[in-house]
């Protein structure tokens, strides 16, 4: 079994959702409390274990580059004015993985952005974390699909369940269990009506792939809206290999949604010990105002 070593970032969608802060600023670099978006789902596959991080971009997302990257003026800058822990903090910003880029031409899909990265990955296992869905979690999101993987050998979905009323905006399992948190799928539906939904339990941006999901996304005919989708290729795997789901543990938020955002910054603003108290007391005065 080979260790998962890789794991690719897409990061090359233009954010419509949250225009006009996107209009020149990539929505992966839309700061939770301080920090970009990006850099959650980073540090999280550098805990797992990852070494070689991929990060599919497109044009307008030079920043993102930009911020992994030694930075000299601005660390001389910290340390003649004895900003110790700042210049920690942004030490540790460019060392945390190899991170490399490659663009995604066109905007042709979740499946395409993947498959842009077959070169860099070769023929070995490994991982993808969409940027919209951050996890917070004791163990990370994706240390828990890795434990699952090395135990199947086999692809592996992260997993939660979703309100019924939710299945449409997400791909969905149809599968059974094997184990507490863990399903063998026996197929997967990209968004379907709430009526022809196979299930509630939804995949939230977090997966461990064989390579062999390149053959299949070189072979995919564009599903909907005229892209190749991660989902539909995933059904054609299932043809040849087994998948797995896992259900992971940890709070997941949709930063792909306005609300979800919000959600984010405030929950992750009342972990922070220097602006917790402050801020319940805000939130406290505002609820009797509004």
């Amino acid at each position: 079994m080979k260790k998962i070593r890789k794991a690719i970032i897409p990061a090359a969608g233009l954010g419509t959702r949250f225009l006009p802060a996107t209009k020149a600023t990539p929505k992966e670099m839309l700061p939770v409390v301080d920090t970009p978006t990006i850099q959650y789902i980073v540090q999280e596959a550098a805990l797992s274990g990852i070494e070689d991080i991929v990060i599919i971009s497109g044009r307008g997302k030079r920043a993102i580059e930009d911020h992994f990257d030694k930075s000299y003026e601005l660390e001389d800058i910290l340390l003649k004015h004895n900003k110790t822990e700042e210049l920690e903090q942004i030490r540790n910003i460019s060392q945390m993985a190899n991170i490399y880029y490659i663009r995604q031409k066109e905007a042709k899909g979740l499946g395409h952005a993947i498959l842009c990265a077959k070169t860099f990955i070769g023929h070995e296992p490994f991982a993808v974390l969409l940027g919209d869905d951050l996890v917070y979690s004791d163990k990370p999101c994706l240390s828990q699909l890795i434990e699952a993987y090395e135990k199947y050998d086999a692809s592996i979905v992260g997993v939660q369940k979703v309100p019924k009323d939710k299945v449409n905006l997400y791909g969905i399992i149809d599968g059974y269990p094997i184990q507490p948190k863990v399903m063998k799928v026996k197929d997967m539906v990209e968004k379907p009506d709430y009526e022809h939904a196979p299930s509630n339990t939804a995949i939230l941006g977090r997966y461990i792939l064989s390579p062999e999901i390149f053959d299949v996304l070189e072979k995919q005919k564009p599903g909907k809206n005229g892209e190749i989708q991660l989902t539909d290729a995933l059904r054609s795997l299932l043809e040849i290999q087994d998948i797995y789901s896992y259900e992971f543990e940890g709070i997941r938020y949709d930063l792909g949604d306005k609300l979800g955002f919000l959600e984010a910054n405030i929950e992750y603003a009342l972990r922070r010990m220097d602006l917790q108290e402050d801020l319940k007391i805000y939130l406290k005065d505002i609820a009797n105002r509004l």
